[in-house]
């Protein structure tokens, strides 16, 4: 066992005002992105310059935040979608929590097809200038889950458990670090790598959906699944569900990139 750090989730506050960990971790991975993007080789042949990059980053962080927080309500609270409806002003409570990352790359997909097409930019390529640098914000984001003490692993007995004050008195897997090293770390570093190949525009978003569907499937069996869902199909979650389709769309993807 190792003991859980128990870390504050707050960074400062001052009166009403106070930064989490959490919203930092976002930050950084949006700065990573920003300083980034401009750098590739690939953004320069297209002209994806840094004033570009801001509008960029403005729409993707708008489809971001919005995609995310709606799927969270689509995917994860559908029973109660009814209240939600009843009261709207919920559906934009992002403060309170419950984001879904699904929604979030399905919002961001959106913003950038729509801020292509507003700039008349090449979608796929801009697509894949700015999806290489995404598992920064992921990792980041799941440590950030682990500093909140949420999204915590099932029970068990390996000898780096912990027992976190949300999860009672069972030992359970650290998986928001598991995600953060497969999601974040090992994602970046393959993309990282292939992005240099001779691949057609788009390949790069085939590859980063099939990665990140195929890590998240396997890590979704350490991780408890969501109390108000459990198990959805047989021993399937609901996030191994959205992760087979992820996985698909990026087979249809990269299917159509090379017929054409």
């Amino acid at each position: 066992m190792i003991p859980y750090p128990n870390i504050n989730p707050d960074l400062f506050r001052i009166g009403p005002l106070h930064l989490r960990w959490y919203g930092l971790m976002y930050a950084l991975g949006f700065l990573a992105s920003y300083l980034l993007i401009p750098r590739q080789e690939r953004s320069r042949a297209i002209g994806l310059q840094r004033s570009l990059v801001d509008s960029l980053m403005f729409y993707v962080f708008i489809g971001l935040i919005a995609g995310a927080r709606l799927g969270y309500i689509l995917f994860y609270q559908y029973h109660h979608l009814a209240d939600f409806l009843r009261h709207p002003l919920e559906i934009i409570a992002v403060w309170q929590g419950g984001m879904s990352f699904h929604g979030g790359l399905v919002g961001c997909v959106v913003a950038g097809w729509l801020f292509c097409r507003k700039r008349k930019m090449p979608f796929w390529a801009v697509a894949d200038s700015a999806i290489v640098t995404a598992p920064i914000g992921l990792g980041l984001g799941r440590i950030g889950n682990f500093i909140n003490g949420e999204l915590f692993g099932r029970p068990t007995d390996v000898p780096w458990a912990m027992i976190f004050p949300e999860g009672g008195t069972l030992l359970r897997h650290p998986s928001q670090l598991y995600e953060a090293f497969m999601e974040g770390a090992v994602l970046l570093v393959l993309l990282w790598l292939l992005r240099k190949r001779s691949f057609p525009d788009g390949m790069m978003i085939a590859f980063f959906l099939i990665f990140y569907g195929a890590f998240r499937f396997v890590l979704e069996f350490f991780r408890e699944p969501d109390a108000q869902l459990g198990f959805i199909l047989g021993p399937l979650t609901m996030g191994q569900l959205l992760s087979s389709a992820v996985v698909a769309a990026g087979l249809v993807v990269a299917l159509l990139l090379r017929s054409r």
